[in-house]
């Protein structure tokens, strides 16, 4: 049967409309990637330490939400292009700081620069030394930024990657020599894969001062970044982020 164009029209028109309304209506609109435990795609329900954490401090707050996952560089221009959009997980750094508004800290962030337990000749003792390798990170990470602000972008020495499975893939077939990554995040990563832990070994600590946190859309209304801020200071005081932490990270 065919439906005339004088009846599909407004159907289309309302059905849009009511999309909008709906989209209008979440408080929160989040952005997020694929980076175990963090913030993960598990059979289509996105998941993760983070994932579970902005969820409870959203419903303390009485605010709506969405979830979408993303790739990290598509994410991130998405949030920075909407009001009451919202960035996860995001490290808080200088260059950051005047982009968004900030709710957290929501854990701790250690990124060790990993080499393969047989590869006992590399040895970094400088920042130098890590021009005669090749290395690994996430795309548009702060561990990426880093080690391209110490010209190893300019050598042809970094690679990047699209997420912390590939970059290991690329160590484990010595495509690379060192890989950056979080270590709960390699801890997954490797029991993922069915390896031993001692497969991979720490050449250096890259970064350990760092702190996770969501990051808010600079154009947000500030009350709503201040009512997720005191629900997360709420759970975080009770003790119910410690008991979320203890499900997914490793100490």
């Amino acid at each position: 049967m065919v439906i005339p164009g004088t009846i599909i029209r407004p159907l289309l028109a309302a059905l849009g409309a009511c999309w909008a309304l709906s989209a209008a209506a979440v408080d929160i609109h989040a952005y997020t990637e694929d980076v175990p435990p963090l913030n993960y795609v598990d059979k289509g329900k996105i998941s993760g330490y983070s994932t579970e954490v902005l969820r409870l401090a959203a419903q303390e707050a009485g605010l709506s939400l969405s979830i979408e996952a993303q790739p990290w560089l598509r994410a991130y221009a998405a949030v920075q292009k909407s009001p009451n959009a919202l960035l996860f997980t995001v490290v808080r750094t200088p260059e950051r700081e005047a982009q968004f508004q900030w709710v957290g800290p929501i854990g701790p962030r250690r990124v060790y620069l990993y080499r393969l337990a047989t590869r006992r000749d590399i040895r970094l003792r400088a920042n130098d030394d890590l021009r005669r390798y090749r290395v690994g990170a996430l795309a548009g990470s702060a561990a990426f930024n880093q080690l391209a602000a110490q010209g190893l972008m300019r050598d042809g020495q970094l690679d990047a990657g699209q997420d912390d499975a590939a970059n290991l893939r690329k160590l484990l077939l010595d495509r690379i020599d060192l890989v950056a990554m979080l270590d709960w995040a390699m801890h997954w990563q490797l029991q993922a894969l069915k390896l031993p832990q001692r497969t991979v070994a720490p050449a250096r600590l890259l970064d350990g001062t760092g702190q996770y946190w969501f990051a808010f859309n600079a154009a947000t209304p500030p009350e709503r970044v201040q009512r997720l801020q005191k629900a997360l200071n709420r759970i975080t005081a009770d003790g119910r982020l410690q008991q979320i932490r203890r499900r997914y990270l490793e100490d």
